[in-house]
């Protein structure tokens, strides 16, 4: 069932709370931090049983130089450069195993798919990363790790682990550093914003129903994990409510994609309950740079599933022919019950 604002309503629906005024600051402070510390790539070939495609196991130094892993897949003997796929896991999930996600490689891309710390234990897909800073006490999951102060907050590291993920993309002797662009669903789709709010030059940005964004909403509209995990805390730290908003609204995907001037391409299913419709649409419409939107009215966090991968694909197959990536402002509502 519909889980949110109509859909006539959605179409022009916006977030009210403005970003924090020192956003910007808090950001550029937060990622020359990292940078202090050497960005350490090191690619290890792998053996595995796919015989297209190479593999690497990658490190490469994220926030406060924690060490964080990746994998790198491209086609069998390819030399470059190649346009580079950077993709963000969702949720729960790691880079998984060297058999899985094999779309993007396959097609002709570099594919650098990376873990998130401390994640790769709750999803399908295993992760290789511990998170070595601590906590004060949370609610089970990342939502809310540090939540009362944004310098501490989990998510402020995670989102520096992306940043140097596209730095260390870049950096690879078989890419083009010109044809970067990232991708990701759910939580991997919040990081894809916030990428392309922090990262100059991104060829292209793929967030499939994004988490993370208008935060503030989602966490009073729905009960589904993982907000459930804020609500959770709040109703037992029930005076932190203003400093726990403050912290959300530094890593919130609106205010990012806000900041963001790559073409994008973002998907949404109206019956959502883990990213309610209205955050998506809160995203897309504050989105600076040329965009898209494909709307699944009976879909829910799946999305389109597979259509949204051949959407993906589509979207930024240009880059294989060295051309640009292009997005025409443009929302498309696949009407399943009228196409049948």
């Amino acid at each position: 069932m519909y889980v949110d604002l109509p859909p006539d309503r959605l179409r022009e629906y916006r977030a009210e709370r403005e970003a924090p005024a020192d956003f910007a600051e808090f950001w550029e402070q937060s990622l020359a931090e990292a940078r202090t510390h050497p960005l350490g790539l090191q690619v290890t070939a792998v053996d595995t049983p796919i015989r297209t495609l190479d593999t690497y196991d990658v490190v490469f130094h994220g926030y406060d130089g924690h060490p964080i892993r990746a994998w790198l897949k491209t086609p069998k003997d390819a030399t470059g450069p190649l346009p580079v796929v950077v993709e963000f896991p969702g949720y729960g999930n790691g880079r998984g195993d060297v058999v899985e996600s094999l779309e993007w490689a396959s097609a002709g891309f570099a594919h650098l798919s990376m873990d998130a710390r401390g994640q790769g234990a709750a999803g399908s897909r295993a992760g290789a990363t511990p998170d070595p800073v601590g906590s004060a006490p949370s609610h089970p999951g990342f939502m809310t790790r540090g939540i009362e102060d944004p310098a501490t907050y989990y998510y402020r590291r995670v989102i520096v682990d992306a940043v140097r993920a596209v730095e260390a993309a870049r950096a690879l002797d078989i890419a083009d550093p010109e044809r970067v662009a990232v991708v990701g669903g759910s939580q991997g789709g919040g990081l894809a914003l916030a990428a392309a709010g922090l990262v100059d030059g991104l060829a292209g940005v793929v967030s499939c129903v994004p988490f993370l964004c208008h935060i503030d909403r989602a966490i009073t509209i729905t009960d589904a994990h993982p907000y459930a995990e804020i609500t959770k805390y709040l109703s037992i730290h029930r005076t932190k409510a203003p400093a726990v908003l403050r912290t959300l609204s530094y890593i919130d995907g609106v205010h990012f994609a806000a900041r963001a001037t790559a073409p994008a391409l973002l998907t949404v299913g109206l019956m959502d309950p883990v990213c309610p419709p209205s955050t998506v649409f809160a995203a897309y419409n504050a989105y600076a740079g040329p965009k898209d939107l494909l709307v699944w009215p009976y879909n829910a966090h799946e999305g389109g599933g597979v259509e949204d991968l051949r959407a993906s694909m589509a979207f930024l197959a240009p880059l294989l022919d060295g051309r640009p990536v292009a997005a025409h402002n443009t929302v498309t509502i696949h009407d399943q019950a009228a196409t049948g």
